[in-house]
């Protein structure tokens, strides 16, 4: 792959580090990463692939922009507001990288599309930038049983979370959450509240184990929860076990198809 006198401009900072150089700055821009969710974390995580260069972004949503958004979602303008969600992200991005190609997808995840969706472009790597708990069980079983990694996260009121899964090397999230809380049990981030830098500090760590899978550097959030207070500005990590007896990556698996569980009464939360 020969770089343009652009590129190398745009890119001199990645290029000059040792961990990466040129051959690094390749892997990123052949790289094929799917973003579930363009609200509070797929926003920040979407530009800051964008702008380090990785070549193909898919991005999945079924909503369109709306004014509570822009609290947070820093992808999307006024000028955006009644916009489907995945073309505003779409042209934010273009804007600020044509080396990327962004692919849309303007729909709701299910367990009927995800799979098609993932094997679409052979993503290398997956997002799950949701709100809800029945779309966070989905993308990880489906993930599971295609094979590929993701990082889960989630945020509400002060604090964040997040993990990523590795296919064959620890704990999925079902092995750490076992199954959805029943709908209403837990607050959402409209009920709740969320501070909105929230989703730029816990979307940006995502992209960070993003770009580290691709350029297979560093340690990642594999086997572990990193939590984050932002009252107290404490990370934590905690050590996680892969439980031999999760429904769907475990020994004797009971899930081998995907389904939809129960939606949450509200998913506001990314609006």
């Amino acid at each position: 792959m020969t770089f343009t006198d652009a590129q190398l401009e745009r890119y001199s900072r990645h290029i000059i580090l040792k961990e990466l150089s040129v051959k690094g700055q390749q892997k990123l821009l052949t790289g094929k990463v799917l973003i579930i969710g363009a609200g509070g974390l797929g926003a920040p995580a979407a530009m800051y692939l964008a702008a380090a260069g990785v070549g193909t972004i898919g991005i999945a949503d079924a909503d369109v922009v709306d004014l509570s958004n822009l609290q947070r979602q820093i992808i999307h303008s006024s000028a955006d507001v009644g916009k489907a969600k995945t073309q505003s992200a779409k042209e934010t991005i273009n804007a600020m990288n044509n080396d990327v190609n962004v692919i849309t997808y303007p729909e709701l995840i299910t367990s009927s599309n995800i799979s098609d969706i993932i094997r679409d472009k052979d993503y290398d790597f997956i997002i799950d930038g949701t709100d809800n708990f029945p779309a966070k069980f989905l993308i990880n079983d489906a993930c599971v049983l295609l094979k590929k990694p993701f990082s889960h996260a989630g945020i509400i009121r002060f604090q964040g979370q997040l993990l990523t899964y590795i296919p064959g090397q620890g704990p999925c999230y079902r092995c750490v959450f076992r199954e959805p809380p029943p709908a209403g049990a837990v607050p959402t981030c409209r009920e709740a509240g969320v501070l909105g830098v929230m989703g730029g500090v816990i979307g940006s760590l995502q992209a960070t184990e993003t770009l580290k899978f691709l350029l297979n550097i560093g340690e990642l959030l594999n086997g572990w929860l990193l939590t984050y207070n932002a009252l107290t500005m404490e990370f934590r990590k905690t050590p996680l076990a892969k439980d031999n007896s999760c429904a769907v990556c475990g020994e004797n698996p009971s899930i081998n198809n995907l389904i939809d569980y129960e939606k949450p009464e509200c998913e506001m939360c990314k609006k």
